[in-house]
C-alpha cells in the first residue's frame, strides 16, 4: 500500500482562517514537510497541535534533494503533509516537484484547501475575474522584467502577480511603460492582516504612490488589455509598444514584427504608424533599424 501526499493550505495572515482539518492533518501525519520549520512551530502552537510525526524542512534550497526521500516515504505507506509559509503549496511555493514525483509513482495526492492570496486579491481588486492568469513573480533584472511584461502586453485576461515590497515601484513603473499608464490595477497589501490595504487606480498613479515606500506582502492585479476591433486600433499605442521594445535592445524591424503579432495586425500597419509618428514630430524613427 502506498501512502498519501497531502497539500495543506495555511493562513496568509489571520490564523483563525485555518480550517479545522489542517489541525487534524498536522496532528496525524507521519511526516510534516515544512517550508520553514520555525513558522510551522508558531502555527502548531497557535492551533494547539503537536505533530506526532517527523518534521523536516522542504524549501527551495533542498527541494530537489529531499523530494526522492519523501517519495520513498510515500511509497512505503506514509502520510506526508506538505505546508508552506502561507497559502497553498505549489503556487509560487515548493510543491510542484513533489507532486509530479508522487504522481509518477502512482501515489495518491490530495489537499486541504486553504486561503489563497491570488483569489483573495482578485476578489478585492474590483477588476474582471471571469478570466484571469497568474504570472507569479517577475524577474528581478529590469531588462528581463520588461521582456516578460511585453510577452503579455496583449493579454485580455486579468493578470495577477506577486512582488516584493522593495521592487514594487520599479515593477509598477515597468507595467505602466509596457501596458500603458492608464491601465487599471490594484495593489493588495498584507491581505487578511492588521494593516490590510487595497490601493486601486491607473498604473502610473500606483507607481508614484509606491515610490514613497511600501511594506508587507504584495499581490498586484492588473486589468487585461482592451479588446479592439479592426477599426479601433490606437496608432499611438502601437508606436509606444515599438519604442518600449527598442529601448530594451530590439532592432526596429523585430520590434515592429513582434508588436504586429501582439496586436493581430499586418506589419505594414504598425510600420506606417511609426512613420506617421516620426512625420508628426514623435520620437519613433521613420526607417527600420538595422
Amino acid at each position: 500500500m502506498t501512502g498519501t501526499l497531502v497539500l495543506a493550505g495555511t493562513p496568509i495572515g489571520d490564523i483563525s482562517d485555518a480550517p479545522p482539518r489542517l489541525a487534524e492533518e498536522l496532528a496525524g501525519a507521519d511526516v510534516v514537510a515544512a517550508e520553514d520549520t520555525r513558522r510551522l512551530r508558531r502555527l502548531t502552537q497557535a492551533l494547539g497541535v503537536t505533530p506526532k510525526g517527523r518534521v523536516v524542512s522542504y524549501f527551495e534550497g533542498n527541494e530537489s534533494a529531499r523530494t526522492p526521500e519523501l517519495v520513498e516515504e510515500l511509497a512505503g505507506g506514509a502520510r506526508v503533509l506538505l505546508v508552506t509559509d502561507a497559502g497553498m503549496p505549489s503556487v509560487s511555493d515548493p510543491g510542484y516537484r513533489l507532486v509530479a514525483a508522487a504522481v509518477e509513482r502512482d501515489v495518491k495526492v490530495t489537499a486541504v484547501p486553504g486561503p489563497s492570496a491570488v483569489l483573495t486579491a482578485l476578489a478585492l481588486s474590483g477588476l474582471p475575474v471571469d478570466r484571469f492568469c497568474f504570472e507569479g513573480f517577475l524577474p528581478r533584472k529590469a531588462g528581463e522584467r520588461l521582456g516578460r511584461l511585453r510577452e503579455v502586453a496583449g493579454e485580455r485576461r486579468t493578470l495577477v502577480y506577486f512582488e516584493a515590497p522593495h521592487r514594487l515601484d520599479d515593477t509598477l513603473a515597468a507595467m505602466a511603460e509596457v501596458f500603458g499608464a492608464e491601465r487599471r490595477a490594484a495593489v493588495c497589501r498584507e491581505l487578511t492582516k492588521t494593516y490590510e490595504e487595497v490601493r486601486r487606480g491607473p498604473l502610473a498613479e500606483l507607481a508614484a504612490w509606491a515610490a514613497q515606500g511600501v511594506r508587507g506582502e504584495i499581490t498586484v492585479v492588473v486589468e487585461g488589455a482592451p479588446e479592439r476591433g479592426p477599426g479601433e486600433v490606437d496608432a499611438a499605442e502601437l508606436v509606444r509598444r515599438v519604442r518600449v521594445r527598442e529601448e530594451a535592445g530590439e532592432r526596429r524591424k523585430e520590434a515592429i514584427a513582434a508588436v504586429a503579432v501582439e496586436a493581430g495586425l499586418p506589419k505594414r500597419q504598425v510600420f506606417d504608424a511609426v512613420v506617421a509618428s516620426k512625420n508628426a514630430g514623435g520620437d519613433a524613427g521613420s526607417g527600420e533599424r538595422r
